[in-house]
């Protein structure tokens, strides 16, 4: 009977099992796990082909193996196996049927198992269920559970009467307590009425809804999160005394909560202090965090609520008043005016030393456009020690570059190469000294190397099996596979296949290490090096031309023949411009060796990759959309130029970097990961200009199609070496344009960057901005909050030359929508930096209509603002 059983799993027939294991005696039962296990292990081999009766033997497995194993722990982890597993949900209810008949307590046990675990117990909810209900156990309260439980009563065509079902008074509380909402709970209708009708029919009390809502409010969540939790809460229709029993909630929620339900916990202390449930004390604590907040609606708010708490009692002015002027600071002009005119109105409510103290902050936080309005509340103000006074930039200092250092020895090295080895995505410069530090010590001893590194390779994934195309491995891993004899000699012979034109830039620079890497082993088993050439002086990747001509001068004195992508990294590397690269060049040269004339010849030129930007004009598409990259009329267009040294006289893993480019916007995709680009620096650390060009693809998606991480490589770019161009300012205005802050804050390190080093062409940044904006590229509000927060660093100079070159374009056509946005803080940067003393403070065309307009929307307001800091 056993072997019946065996193959009824063999041949994936899960219905036959049951009965099956009932016929067995319990030693025979006790025998089938060893060899159940043996079948499954040889399933686990199938390939994709053998799809079906893998699913089928699996269900079959399952079935089988829980009703064989006798310990509660072994059973419940046979069940939640996930190789056992398919999109298919497991057969719960034969699994039910072959546990018929074991001890109560047992199957309690196994339940509360199964229910612990998190990856399984919400799919498992039926046979849990089926478990608790013949064992008589307790509810499991897990997460899992939980939502297999939701789960199971939204799948009713209408929602349940929770009033009837005997789980409801166990789980509805830890409806609020799971990790995330289940989705039925917060999408499905109906569920709101149903929690809500629960304490009147006794199955729960009020407290527990309520308390689960504010409790869950005050964590957070996703907005069909909250707007589940606010809709149960009016449901319920909270009490006034229920409301004032939680005022420390609704001061928490609405100090740091999301926006929705922030509103709600601000309408609630709103109703609170009207009714004389705040004191005077507690609104400030209150008023003082939501008075923070970046959301101008609830500001405005607040300072309603706060005037109307003044007029029903002035004796709180000495309270509330230097709270409210803390929204001096603020970056909206016109919260700072409300903010003013509110203290105004109770001014008469506060002592001298009060009086004295907000006069103070408004010297010094208000805008100066409110500075004249001050005057006539405070009389004469003192005069402000930072806006108004004798304006200095700030900008963060130049970044030192830092030296990479030497490479690694003895145990220090292995220890560096085990952590590239396990590494998904080493660093660029680590790869390079572990490179280094490689080549060295398997040119000194390759036999103890090699001893030292083997204990590391078990494990990893190339190690167990045959040969290994060197295709597959990159830096260290491909020179420990080959002195392990995993990559053959043969393999490493074989000249790199250089990448084809269908490759983006980013798989041509990944070719070059690769190239190298391979190079490196190759020599270290058959000619070993002493050092490598181009291991880089910076952990910018650049490499100095002194150091460079002291390693070719070391190779002539040993007699050693350079390696051929070795050399042609090293002339990539080699800074070509600056102080000492002549006479760098006279010294290469006076070498006499191949590689010496090469470099100083290299030297010499100076000459990098470049890059071209331009915007032409483009025929009207049919059905071509009215804005984006690429909109009818207008087109920017960006191409690097052909370099025919790279093309003719380098190593064939070169040449692609050397053909000619263009990208327009829509065409040339590239599909690479966004966080690779930056490795391209390792490559070409010379001439980021060129590599902002090849960058751009990855960038611009960041703003137009709001993919992340494509601007992270930015920062790294502007500490790069040569020209800082046209396209390392476009891929800059890209960036300040991106979607996610994360982006725009990289793009914003990479501006002061360039500011700092005084290489940031402020002008041209901007009408690059106004450009982009007029194809559609990027969104106004996300530049201005770039900007803003540029400008908040320190940079108001800095940041005002760069709204100089762009409201020309804003303002000259139609005004984009959000326009406002950049006004103010134009605005503020003109007045914090005196911009009207300045060579760049003329105002923009188009200003002085725009503030001439009727009406006070925020577009007029702040033009007006800024017209008058530039007279």
């Amino acid at each position: 009977m056993t072997e019946e059983v065996l193959e009824a799993v063999r041949q994936g027939r899960p219905h036959e099992v049951p009965e099956l294991l009932g016929a067995l005696e319990a030693a025979e039962r006790e025998a089938l796990p060893a060899r159940l296990k043996a079948i499954r292990a040889e399933a686990r081999g199938w390939g994709w082909e053998q799809g079906e009766r893998r699913r089928r033997v699996r269900h079959a497995l399952l079935v089988a193996g829980a009703g064989c194993h006798t310990g509660a722990a072994a059973t419940a982890s046979w069940i939640g196996a996930r190789d056992l597993r398919d999109r298919q949900a497991p057969p719960h209810q034969l699994v039910l049927s072959v546990l018929r008949g074991r001890d109560p307590r047992w199957l309690g046990d196994v339940a509360h198992r199964l229910a612990g675990r998190a990856a399984t117990a919400r799919e498992d909810y039926p046979l849990i269920h089926g478990l608790v209900q013949r064992s008589g156990c307790p509810v499991p309260v897990a997460d899992g559970y939980v939502h297999g439980w939701v789960d199971s009563v939204a799948r009713k065509r209408v929602l349940g009467d929770l009033t009837a079902d005997p789980q409801a008074p166990v789980l509805v509380p830890r409806l609020f307590r799971t990790a995330a909402l289940s989705d039925w709970l917060v999408w499905q209708d109906g569920w709101v009425a149903a929690l809500a009708g629960l304490p009147e029919a006794g199955v729960v009390t009020r407290e527990v809804l309520v308390d689960g809502c504010v409790a869950r409010l005050l964590r957070g969540g996703s907005p069909s999160e909250v707007r589940f939790l606010l809709e149960l809460l009016r449901a319920l229709e909270l009490t006034e005394e229920e409301e004032g029993a939680r005022t420390a909630d609704w001061a928490g929620i609405a100090a740091h909560a999301p926006s929705a339900s922030a509103a709600h916990a601000q309408a609630m202390l709103g109703r609170l202090a009207m009714a004389g449930g705040l004191s005077a004390r507690q609104l400030a604590e209150v008023s003082s965090s939501v008075l923070f907040r970046a959301e101008k609606k609830l500001v405005r708010a607040q300072l309603v609520l706060v005037g109307k708490a003044l007029r029903r009692d002035a004796g709180a002015a000495g309270e509330l008043l230097p709270v409210v002027a803390e929204v001096f600071g603020h970056a909206d002009t016109a919260l700072q005016e409300r903010a003013l005119k509110l203290v105004g109105r109770h001014l008469d409510g506060v002592g001298p030393q009060v009086r004295a103290a907000l006069a103070d902050s408004a010297a010094v936080l208000l805008s100066p456009a409110h500075r004249a309005a001050a005057v006539e509340v405070f009389g004469a103000l003192p005069e402000p020690e930072g806006p108004g006074a004798a304006y200095v930039e700030l900008l963060p200092p130049p970044p030192e570059p830092r030296p990479l250092a030497p490479a690694a020895e003895g145990p220090e090295l292995v220890e560096e190469v085990a952590a590239l080895l396990h590494s998904f995505d080493p660093d660029a410069m680590d790869t390079e000294r572990a490179l280094d530090g490689l080549v060295r010590a398997a040119h000194d001893d390759p036999d103890a190397l090699r001893e030292a590194l083997l204990p590391l390779l078990p494990g990893l994934w190339w190690y167990d099996g045959g040969l290994l195309e060197a295709r597959h491995l990159r830096g260290a891993q491909l020179f420990a596979a080959a002195l392990a004899g995993r990559v053959g000699l043969d393999e490493l012979r074989r000249p790199p296949a250089a990448p084809g034109r269908g490759y983006c830039f980013h798989e041509r620079l990944a070719h070059v290490p690769l190239a190298r890497a391979r190079e490196a082993a190759f020599r270290a088993l058959t000619d070993p090096l002493p050092f490598l050439l181009a291991t880089p002086t910076w952990r910018t990747g650049g490499l100095e031309p002194s150091v460079l001509v002291e390693r070719l001068a070391a190779y002539r004195r040993l007699g050693v023949r350079p390696g051929t992508h070795d050399m042609a990294q090293a002339l990539l590397r080699v800074r070509r411009t600056g102080p000492g690269v002549r006479e760098a060049a006279q010294a290469a040269a006076a070498l006499g060796t191949a590689e010496g004339g090469r470099l100083a010849a290299w030297l010499a030129e100076g000459a990098g990759f470049g890059a071209v930007v331009r915007t032409r004009a483009e025929p009207p598409r049919p059905g071509a959309p009215d804005a984006g990259a690429g909109a009818p009329g207008r087109l920017i267009e960006v191409g690097t130029r052909e370099n025919l040294v790279v093309r003719h006289q380098f190593p064939p893993a070169f040449r692609p970097l050397g053909r000619p480019w263009t990208w327009t916007g829509r065409d040339g995709a590239c599909h690479c990961r966004p966080g690779g680009a930056g490795d391209g620096l390792a490559v070409l650390p010379q001439d980021r200009e060129t590599l902002a060009a090849w960058l751009l693809p990855l960038v611009s998606r960041c703003a137009d199609a709001g993919e992340r991480d494509g601007a992270l490589a930015l920062p790294a770019l502007a500490e790069g070496g040569g020209e800082a161009g046209p396209a390392l300012r476009l891929a800059l205005a890209y960036g300040l344009g991106a979607r996610h802050a994360e982006d725009r804050l990289a793009a914003v390190d990479a501006l002061l960057v360039l500011a700092a080093r005084g290489e940031l062409d402020a002008g041209g940044l901007g009408v690059d901005l106004a450009e982009l904006v007029a194809v559609g590229a990027v969104k106004v509000n996300r530049l201005a909050d770039a900007l803003r927060t540029t400008a908040a660093s320190g940079a108001y100079a800095t940041v005002w030359a760069v709204l100089a070159g762009a409201l020309p374009g804003l303002l000259g056509g139609e005004v984009p929508r959000g326009t406002g946005e950049i006004l103010a803080v134009a605005a503020d940067c003109a007045e914090r930096c005196g911009a009207a003393t300045r060579a760049d403070g003329a105002a923009p065309v188009g200003l002085a209509e725009l503030a001439a307009r009727g009406g006070s929307t925020q577009l007029v307001a702040q033009a007006r603002r800024l017209a008058g800091a530039l007279r």
